[in-house]
């Protein structure tokens, strides 16, 4: 018999997290053919979500809790919930309930077709604007610099073969980037559509900050090619400025009463400076990434677990107390 692991990175959830779990229950209920597991990870949450996550190891025995030491961030959060699970098939989605727990058996079903990893995909994402924007500009980042082909549509909700998983818990650095690991553990990734449901409690915990981190992450976790890029450029300027400079000595020459032009020259100095400076920087990031991970800058550190051991359950959940010891 297949077990499927949940994995569920959480912040700010302590009001939708139990509603998540509940429609996860439920589901697996009618898909008795399989065992599951749920884990929990909370991404050091200012609100009472750890407390919830306690509440329902406690009540569920199938149900795990990891609480960081502080927010690493949700691809760092599901690094921690993928080094927990141990099913045939892992399932990632968000703790906010606008990913359709109900609907995980079109992801399963795709697995079993054979593909390797499922991606949920939207016909009308519910998310505001700027998370719109954001994942617009994700996706643009991963099609140039992932190789990421332009049909495949990548979300926060999907499931992975045991292979994949394990592929992508060889990564140990720092900056995690869960698409880039994907993408270089396997192609044979599919989509199926589900409904996307609108935010009812809270707002989402991305910032601009936080998606400009995340896409500076793209950019250098897992490609050389921004340091390509930084190459060609600086050999075009150099070229440009090589034959800008015969053409003005020809010009001066064919016509000495020509003027120099400062402005110009003023002007050409501190667009080519702005761009070496641009270019060191991109140089230093890869440089600090390289320091930061041989001095073992952990992904993550786990503050506290529940005490509870997982175990799986046939089509359905046994229930216990701390106090009473029933199931």
């Amino acid at each position: 018999m297949s077990k499927i692991s949940f994995v569920i990175p959480c912040y700010r959830s302590a009001r939708t997290l139990e509603g998540v779990v509940a429609e996860i229950r439920e589901t697996m209920q009618t898909m008795k053919e399989y065992e599951y597991d749920i884990f929990l990870i909370n991404d050091c949450s200012p609100d009472d979500t750890y407390e919830v996550i306690t509440a329902l190891a406690q009540k569920y025995n199938n149900i795990s809790g990891v609480s960081l030491a502080k927010n690493f961030g949700q691809h760092a959060a599901l690094m921690a919930g993928l080094r927990k699970a141990d099913g045939d098939i892992v399932v990632c989605l968000d703790d906010d309930g606008q990913t359709p727990a109900d609907e995980v058996g079109k992801l399963i079903d795709g697995i079993e077709n054979g593909s390797d990893v499922v991606y949920a995909s939207y016909d009308n994402k519910k998310h505001s604007a700027f998370r719109n924007f954001g994942t617009w500009m994700n996706d643009i980042m991963t099609r140039i610099m992932l190789g990421k082909p332009k049909d495949l549509h990548l979300t926060s909700y999907f499931a992975a073969r045991r292979f994949v998983v394990d592929s992508m818990l060889e990564y140990e650095n720092s900056y995690p980037y869960i698409i880039g690991l994907v993408l270089r553990s396997t192609r044979n990734i599919t989509n199926v559509p589900v409904q996307h449901r609108s935010r009812e409690v809270g707002a989402s915990g991305y910032t601009m900050k936080k998606l400009m981190a995340l896409w500076f992450n793209g950019f250098t976790a897992f490609s050389i090619l921004p340091l390509r890029i930084a190459t060609i450029t600086g050999v075009t300027f150099a070229v440009g400025g090589f034959l800008y400079g015969i053409y003005t000595i020809i010009k001066k020459i064919v016509n000495p009463a020509v003027p120099m032009g400062f402005s110009s020259l003023m002007a050409a100095t501190v667009f080519i400076g702005g761009m070496l400076m641009i270019m060191l920087g991109l140089i230093g990031e890869y440089i600090g990434r390289i320091y930061i991970s041989i001095n073992n800058s952990p992904q993550y550190v786990i503050r506290e677990e529940t005490d509870n051991t997982p175990v799986t359950i046939h089509g359905m959940e046994a229930a216990h107390s701390n106090d009473s010891g029933r199931y």
